[in-house]
């Protein structure tokens, strides 16, 4: 068994096979020391399960996960190696926050401080004497996360920690977890949303069907797509023989007339045009959006029918479409009253009436 120096985690040709299905298939990836790294992949692509691996919860059919270069189950203080959450659930409604997490502080040999500790750390030291009950999604997510900091660990591994959070809850979870790594520490976080975590990891994992897709950095992921300048000008093809003799030959006509241009920028483009008298009528910057490069390595895994075939018609006994209830109209003999018509054709004001004296 040969360890990555630099890793704080590691999957190693990790395999699981649960009955005839294959929940993941020789899967390695390197977590490094001192980052926040995504683990990303579709519901149902493998990421719960590898988790378990890594942490001694699953016994893998083959393969191994390591932590800091050895299983997790040889650990000498696995609370302080290893802060995990995994399910939000895992709690007795009628606890408090401080009861749930003072069962924990003597499991792992902590002082029961600790646990208003980081409840105060999690933004939960108000609601610490409430039965977990009554506490919201994201209030449940908080209490699991404050539940993983016990130990103070070196290591963090959150399975869609993001679940439930409103929007500030969100960003202080991305301020808490780069200053978490900042500090020399190291976060796995799990989800099958790249947009959600997008802002805060420095490393991608991206899985499908248990199989490895994609490992590296966001920058190196937004390479693979380069980002292009959409230029409007009077002679496309023109501008494009024109970039191509200054070696920019990464040129696409589009549909609307514009041409899409990679590898350089707008001036360099306009400078260009200008001395091969292309009028350029306006430039816009297209960049990369890496959901859709993500979406485009992890579809297949579940395909649904398009949204246009809809197998679904309208209720039986009735009508494709909207129609009145059969026989809905006026009842019968419904009229004006009986006396009732058109006012005589000399109705109106007076002659001459000005409306009167005011």
């Amino acid at each position: 068994m040969t360890s990555y120096s630099g890793a704080a985690l590691e999957a190693q040709a990790l395999t699981k096979q649960f009955g005839t299905v294959r929940a993941v298939s020789d899967l390695s990836f390197v977590v490094p020391r001192g980052t926040v790294t995504g683990f990303l992949g579709p519901n149902g692509s493998g990421k719960t399960t590898t988790l378990r691996m890594l942490l001694g919860l699953v016994a893998p059919t083959s393969g191994i996960g390591l932590v800091n270069g050895a299983p997790f189950g040889t650990a000498t203080h696995p609370a302080h190696t290893v802060g995990a959450v995994l399910d939000s659930l895992s709690m007795h409604p009628k606890r408090s926050a401080a009861h749930h997490l003072k069962i924990y502080t003597a499991a792992i040999g902590v002082p029961d401080s600790r646990a208003l500790d980081v409840l105060h750390l999690v933004g939960l030291g108000d609601a610490a004497h409430r039965p977990a009950g009554g506490f919201s999604l994201g209030m449940r997510q908080r209490l699991t996360l404050a539940t993983a900091l016990l130990g103070d660990p070196e290591i963090l591994v959150l399975d869609e920690p993001a679940n439930g959070l409103d929007p500030e809850g969100i960003a202080w979870l991305r301020d808490f977890l780069k200053a978490f790594a900042a500090s020399g520490r190291t976060v796995l976080i799990s989800s099958h949303i790249l947009r959600e975590i997008e802002q805060t990891v420095d490393n991608l994992v991206i899985v499908s069907a248990g199989s490895l897709m994609y490992q590296g950095s966001i920058a190196q992921l937004r390479s693979t797509r380069p980002s292009r300048v959409l230029v409007a000008a009077s002679d496309p093809a023109k501008l494009a023989i024109a970039l191509a003799s200054n070696g920019l030959n990464d040129t696409q006509l589009l549909p609307d007339g514009r041409i899409g241009v990679a590898g350089t920028d707008a001036a360099t483009i306009a400078r260009i045009a200008a001395d091969a008298d292309v009028t350029v009528f306006g430039t816009t910057a297209e960049h990369v959006d890496l959901e859709q490069v993500f979406l485009s390595m992890t579809a297949g895994q579940y395909t649904a029918a398009p949204v246009g075939q809809n197998p679904y018609g309208p209720p039986p006994g009735q009508q494709q479409g909207y129609a009145p209830p059969q026989n809905y109209g006026p009842p019968q003999n419904y009229g004006p009253p009986r006396g009732y018509g058109p006012p005589p054709p000399d109705y109106g004001p007076p002659q001459n009436w000005n409306g009167g004296q005011r």
